[in-house]
């Protein structure tokens, strides 16, 4: 659902390329550079060394996957200690500082609403975590980010003219429906709750990434978004987890979920993008719910039931599906 991913779901440009294909190789702040690149078939050469090319990037953003997924799991085991408000704040600092030292970006120069849009920007991912991680501390992992990723997809039907979306909506809905059916009453309806609310920041965060990107050079506006969600969570934090947030263990596993769910799944994508397809790019990300749930398994021993994992893969068939109508759209 980012280096900001929506804890665990996507982030910049994984939500860009579930709900707007076109948007996918533009990280937030990444510049039309880079989008460009994305967007046609990037530097990638013919015969043998193409295709070998195209598998390292695709090795890139699964890699990117796991690596958000389980920074997400590791975050889960870190909330009996600073709560899940605690743990956002530690993640958004780390991330924020890390991004800042290296983005370093200018201050000066930017119009009144340059600096709306990146605040907005910022907020709409501090509720976006904020809400998820919530949603995590009382539901299962690969259950949260399914309930997450509707939001994406709903933006993207209805951006979408084209009446074959209404199945895709319908398929999802489906897995909606199963879930509820394998049981919803066994899930906390305030971690649901929060899930989908998680999807709706997710979707705005999706708008204000690709005008923050369109407005600020490199990744300059992702940089100072991020300082903007580590502001306003901050105080939520610290009213929270009060001295917990600077024991040095918990600051240093603070920083590893921040460096799996930020830093390093934004540098791999970035790298993959120079060579991989919007399209290709768009449909792996379509992925996140079921690495969730692995990551879910195999760390916090969150198994689910088999309703459940075929409610994940409705979700994910239905999202894969919307991207390609998507991007059959804009080819045509």
């Amino acid at each position: 659902m980012n280096p900001v991913r929506g804890a665990g779901a996507a982030e910049p440009v994984a939500a860009a390329a579930v709900a707007v294909p076109e948007a996918a190789g533009v990280p937030a702040g990444a510049g039309a550079g880079a989008g460009a690149g994305a967007l046609g078939e990037g530097t990638r050469g013919p015969g043998l060394g193409g295709r070998r090319a195209a598998f390292g990037s695709v090795a890139l953003v699964v890699s990117g996957g796991i690596s958000v997924q389980f920074g997400a799991a590791v975050a889960v085991t870190l909330m009996p200690r600073a709560g899940a408000a605690g743990v956002v704040t530690l993640r958004l600092v780390a991330a924020a500082l890390v991004l800042l030292l290296v983005c370093r970006p200018k201050l000066r120069g930017h119009s009144r609403a340059d600096w709306g849009t990146v605040v907005v920007f910022g907020v709409a991912m501090a509720g976006m975590n904020g809400l998820f991680y919530q949603a995590v501390d009382r539901i299962p992992l690969g259950v949260a980010v399914t309930l997450e990723v509707l939001g994406p997809l709903a933006l993207s039907v209805f951006a979408s003219r084209r009446l074959v979306n209404v199945l895709w909506a319908g398929l999802a809905l489906a897995g909606v429906v199963l879930l509820g059916g394998g049981g919803f009453s066994s899930l906390d309806l305030v971690g649901v709750a929060y899930a989908l609310a998680a999807g709706v920041c997710w979707a705005l965060y999706i708008l204000f990434s690709a005008r923050t990107g369109r407005r600020f050079p490199q990744a300059d506006g992702l940089a100072l978004a991020m300082a903007v969600g580590a502001i306003v969570f901050l105080p939520i934090g610290i009213a929270q987890a009060g001295g917990a947030l600077v024991v040095p263990s918990t600051m240093a596993l603070g920083a590893a979920v921040a460096v799996l769910s930020s830093v390093l799944p934004y540098t791999l994508e970035l790298l993959a993008l120079r060579r991989l397809p919007a399209s290709t790019f768009a449909i792996l990300m379509s992925l996140e719910p079921a690495i969730a749930a692995a990551a879910g398994f195999l760390i916090l021993n969150q198994a689910l039931s088999w309703p459940q994992a075929l409610a994940i893969g409705l979700v994910i068939g239905a999202s894969m599906g919307a991207v390609r109508t998507q991007i059959r759209a804009v080819s045509g």
